[in-house]
């Protein structure tokens, strides 16, 4: 079987197809296409702007990935779209293509959470075989575990996601959002050599970002207007703005790690996968670790090319699906910006 996916749930548009083995085995992926709005330093990307770009590229980059796949219309089962969760009009444009393509293919619809499929995605790349998931991205942060065919959320952020409270600093420093400003603020963390004192905000099983957003916010200020340098106490050498970037890397990533690891011991797994855009990044990746490595587990992540948001994770659920005899009417396939993960009931696992 061969699936069709379409994302857009945020600035990301993304186009794949994948292929599942009708004797069962690994899924392969035909083609991953994605192309990003990208608005200019220090603003963000509003959903009218980026439901345009949607729209402008979408044509394209389906043809592009027909083309890639080497398949043509008649070889596709099903068409897979983002119903949610994200913003509303980048979402509407993504539904509208799709139901768009279902009348005039003759194709059957999926309607696919945002969040499902970044699990499956990463659990098929990697085959992790049934780890504690920490899905962190610009929109979500949740620590999740598998039981009775839901994934179940057992911690996430009580007000703003993680990779929300970056892109915000990004912009407060004014950071380029080309290729995307949490992978630039990585960047920036690894020249800081000063840690800066900054909230740490975990709340039972749940974290606040808010907070912090605001506290290093008048950091920032303070070291980009203040009218004296401002130098660490130990050392006596200038705060930079590198700093600054290492600072809130290192505290938001250890809040994480505290939370995933009181998963772990909750379920009693020994392995952790990291989905989600920021699950790229490499001092996420390494701090957990060394957390995992003192349980004696493992974690587990992908590349930018399956942590970003992508179509061909939106293919690969929803072929899932589509699978057990799962399909979205016409008249139901709309979209929604809250759609929460354990909603989704998980035929497809035992």
């Amino acid at each position: 079987m061969i699936a069709l996916g379409l994302e857009g749930s945020a600035n990301k548009l993304g186009v794949g197809l994948i292929l599942h083995p009708a004797k069962g085995g690994p899924a392969t992926i035909l083609s991953n296409i994605r192309h990003t709005f990208v608005s200019p330093p220090g603003e963000g990307f509003l959903p009218k702007d980026t439901a345009k770009h949607h729209r402008t590229w979408i044509t394209r980059l389906i043809l592009q990935a027909l083309k890639e796949a080497g398949v043509t219309v008649a070889d596709i089962d099903c068409i897979c779209y983002t119903k949610g969760p994200g913003m509303g009009a980048p979402l509407q444009s993504v539904a509208i293509a799709a139901r768009t393509l279902s009348l005039l293919w003759g194709k059957d619809l999926v309607g696919v959470n945002h969040c499902v499929g970044h699990i499956e995605m990463g659990r098929e790349i990697t085959s992790a075989q049934n780890p504690v998931v920490l899905y962190v991205s610009g929109g979500n942060t949740q620590v999740i575990a598998y039981a009775s065919q839901r994934y179940r959320i057992f911690g996430e952020a009580l007000d703003i996601a993680v990779g929300n409270c970056l892109d915000r600093f990004a912009r407060t420093l004014r950071i380029s959002n080309d290729p995307a400003p949490g992978y630039n603020i990585e960047q920036m963390a690894k020249k800081g050599r000063h840690l800066v004192d900054l909230p740490y905000a975990v709340k039972g099983m749940d974290c606040s970002f808010s907070g912090i957003l605001a506290s290093i916010d008048i950091l920032a200020d303070k070291l980009q207007n203040g009218l004296t340098e401002w130098r660490d106490e130990d050392s006596g050498e200038p705060i930079t703005r590198e700093d600054l970037c290492f600072s809130l890397q290192e505290t938001v990533y250890a809040m994480l790690v505290e939370i995933t690891e009181r998963a772990m011991a909750h379920v009693g797994s020994s392995q952790v996968l990291i989905v989600g855009g920021v699950g790229s990044n490499e001092r996420l990746q390494e701090m957990m670790g060394m957390m995992a490595s003192d349980r004696g587990g493992s974690v587990f992540a992908t590349d930018e090319r399956f942590c970003i948001d992508n179509g061909i994770m939106i293919a690969h659920a929803g072929l899932l699906a589509y699978r057990t005899g799962f399909r979205t009417p016409l008249e139901e396939s709309t979209c929604t910006q809250r759609f929460r993960t354990d909603e989704v009931f998980v035929k497809w696992r035992e």
